[in-house]
């Protein structure tokens, strides 16, 4: 017979544990996530053994904890196959010759970041924004010779931002739809507070610091503007994959078979315009796009994509969605979330609270529809007890839910931005300035304004 679900005392001292070996093997010791996060997979599995937890139950844990993951890891193959195309048709390196040409260096960061912004808010996805504009302008940052960690972290911004205020974005609907929120108007106006906020002070920060951006060697940019031109097809027709792509998404057509129709347009012109033959097509689509014509420098920039190389981080992400899963069954989670709740009784706290659960879980579990769902289920009653309008808990779900996910290694989002962009996570995090400030607007919002904002009675938006 199974024992009951673990105290708070247990949750806590396993988390803490949990911390220290995993800030260790990775910040200290630099080891790939994925072993620290094994390890301490195995110690969990352990543990749970010891409780008399069964096998059975434990197995249902590590699959409901994968489960949410199934769909991004199936997009990361997406973006794989996505990127080996438009690298070889000629779609990347296209955008990569219009950017040379007309970006300044002192201006680059704040055009990347409000770039990111318009395409987030158009396609109403940070992933796609991240993995088309931002593999962009990775590569116009290498060629200028910028921090990529800085671009990372403009596009992440941006991409975010765009998540955010998006009416098609999947996370606001889900923060929403948890929360009750009737009018999804509602919920993007009352999260334009904190965000238009955050975005405006990333901004000024993306000036700022771009401004340091050390002057660009123009005949270095013009040597690598000739050779993409001299090895690539550079016409405005190379942009129909994106217009694609673009247009599908903003018919709401999920993400899997709008990556595919981006990518299998970008190969149907490779194949005709190029005359590159299906085998070669393959071969690509599967180890990525390699391109050997010039400095090692040079050919690092305009390679890349192929499922074999998303592999390592669905890896990762297999990993700790299974640890999460560990954690949600053997009830560490929801002892910690619920002990939170018996201290929320002014609306300053409660979204506190609901703030550090999104927080937490992302964190823990790495996954960001759970950070949602998990605080969010589990604090709607008090929000409704407190007669605090719904929006104001979707609001705080999609900044420390959503956004958050971002600034965490081994989660979906921090995966797939590494893994995408070829930047660490660590490397890029304090470079994320809206990812930051957002979720802390809303929990300052809480405290400052809950005397005259939270009048809203049950249900009223």
């Amino acid at each position: 017979m199974e024992n009951k679900k673990l105290s708070f005392v247990e949750s806590l001292i396993i988390i803490i544990l949990m911390f220290v070996i995993l800030g260790f093997m990775i910040i200290k010791l630099e080891i790939a996530p994925q072993i620290p996060l094994l390890l301490t997979f195995t110690l969990l599995l352990a543990y749970g053994k010891f409780r008399k937890f069964s096998w059975d139950s434990l197995h249902e844990g590590i699959i409901n904890g994968i489960k949410p993951g199934i769909i991004p890891m199936i997009i990361f193959i997406m973006i794989g196959v996505l990127v080996a195309s438009w690298l070889s048709a000629g779609v990347i390196p296209t955008i990569m010759v219009y950017g040379l040409e007309v970006m300044n260096p002192n201006f680059f960061l704040l055009t990347v970041f409000i770039s990111c912004c318009l395409v987030g808010i158009i396609v109403g996805s940070a992933f796609t924004t991240i993995s088309t504009m931002g593999l962009v302008f990775i590569g116009i940052s290498q060629v200028m010779g910028i921090d990529s960690a800085m671009t990372v972290g403009a596009v992440v911004s941006g991409a975010f931002f765009g998540n955010n205020m998006s009416p098609l974005s999947d996370t606001t609907n889900l923060t929403t739809g948890i929360a009750g929120v009737k009018n999804l108007s509602s919920h993007i106006k009352l999260m334009s507070h904190t965000s238009l906020i955050a975005a405006g002070i990333s901004a000024v920060i993306f000036f700022i610091i771009g401004q340091s951006n050390k002057q660009v060697n123009l005949s270095s940019v013009h040597h690598i503007e000739n050779i993409l031109k001299s090895n690539f097809v550079v016409s405005p027709l190379m942009l129909l994959p994106i217009l694609v792509l673009l247009i599908l998404a903003i018919r709401q057509v999920p993400a899997i078979p709008t990556l595919l129709s981006g990518a299998i347009t970008a190969i149907i012109m490779n194949m005709i315009i190029n005359g590159v033959s299906l085998k070669t097509v393959s071969d690509e689509i599967m180890n990525g796009f390699h391109f050997t014509k010039s400095t090692p420098e040079i050919n690092q920039i305009v390679s890349g994509g192929g499922i074999s190389n998303m592999l390592g981080s669905i890896s990762l992400i297999i990993c700790a969605l299974a640890l999460g899963g560990i954690l949600l069954e053997l009830g560490v989670i929801d002892s910690l979330i619920s002990k939170m709740e018996t201290h929320v009784n002014t609306p300053g706290k409660l979204i506190l609270a609901t703030g550090i659960g999104g927080i937490g879980v992302n964190v823990l579990v790495g996954e960001q529809y759970l950070s949602i769902i998990l605080p969010g289920t589990t604090f709607k009653k008090d929000f409704e007890k407190l007669k605090i309008a719904p929006r104001y808990l979707s609001r705080t779900l999609a900044t420390a839910g959503a956004d958050i996910n971002a600034l965490v290694p081994w989660s979906v989002s921090g995966v797939f931005i590494a893994g995408t962009l070829g930047v660490n996570t660590i490397h890029y995090l304090p470079y994320t300035f809206y990812t930051w400030l957002n979720p802390i607007l809303a929990i300052l919002f809480g405290f400052i304004f809950q005397n005259r904002l939270f009048k809203a009675g049950k249900n009223i938006e």
